[in-house]
């Protein structure tokens, strides 16, 4: 099997406590694939996090599952680490700090920067984490989702921690994809509205003087703000040459 290149080997150590189902812990592998996440540890799974059910829904991402690390409780498997936020869809009586998963990403960054080991954990999908493994916790995390029905998949609560882990820097951006093309000049496009007022004019389009400045200005604003290609230049013109034959 092609081995895929883990990245963000520093990043938080992601722990599944008692999962069940060998395709979510597969699917949980394929999250954290997706999000830069390679430590994976599982406290008495149920199912062989490495069968064919387990891989086959990781999608790609099996290397995860093959390098995971087994342990037979959560006090072992947090043993050397430092800093644990624990997951959970709903309030408990405890005295914990409570958070999102932003704020919890920002220090699960800021304890990795000060060299501390940090970990998510996360519950069997049947129950979620019990008291007695959110008392191992420095502080808990709710993701925040319609109160009604705020269940979540494991693989899914994986996921949008992970993302919050992976977007944490990153400013989203528009970018204009204009494949073999590029933008028009000006100068070309100004040639192109030339064109395309003389067969106005020609159809009768500017029949009114006194509003025909208007117009132009108006028309000729639909297609400045729209940073056309040189290829769609070329489009255009041949609809304009295919309307003067057709006349």
């Amino acid at each position: 099997m092609k081995k895929i290149p883990l990245v963000h080997q520093g990043g938080p150590v992601v722990v599944l406590v008692r999962p069940q189902l060998a395709e979510n812990m597969g699917m949980v592998a394929r999250a954290m694939m997706n999000c830069g996440l390679s430590q994976l540890r599982l406290v008495n799974p149920r199912e062989d996090w490495k069968g064919k059910k387990a891989i086959s829904a990781s999608s790609g991402a099996a290397t995860v599952l093959e390098n995971a690390v087994i342990f037979n409780s959560l006090e072992e498997a947090l043993a050397d680490i430092q800093m644990v936020f624990a997951t959970t869809a709903r309030e408990r009586d405890m005295t914990k700090p409570f958070m999102g998963p932003i704020v919890a990403t920002q220090k699960t960054e800021s304890a990795l920067k000060h060299k501390e080991k940090v970990a998510w954990i996360f519950g069997p999908e049947r129950t979620g984490l019990e008291n007695s493994d959110l008392a191992l916790s420095d502080a808990l995390v709710q993701i925040p989702l319609n109160p009604a029905h705020s269940s979540l998949n494991l693989s899914q609560a994986v996921l949008i921690m992970g993302y919050h882990w992976w977007t944490r820097d990153f400013k989203d951006k528009e970018t204009l994809v204009m494949g073999a093309g590029r933008p028009a000049t000006k100068k070309e496009l100004s040639v192109f509205l030339g064109r395309l007022d003389e067969s106005l004019m020609q159809a009768g389009y500017y029949a009114m003087p006194e509003k025909q400045e208007r117009m132009r200005r108006n028309l000729h604003n639909i297609f400045e703000r729209n940073r056309l290609t040189n290829a769609e230049l070329k489009t255009l013109y041949n609809v304009l040459a295919a309307l003067d034959k057709k006349k």
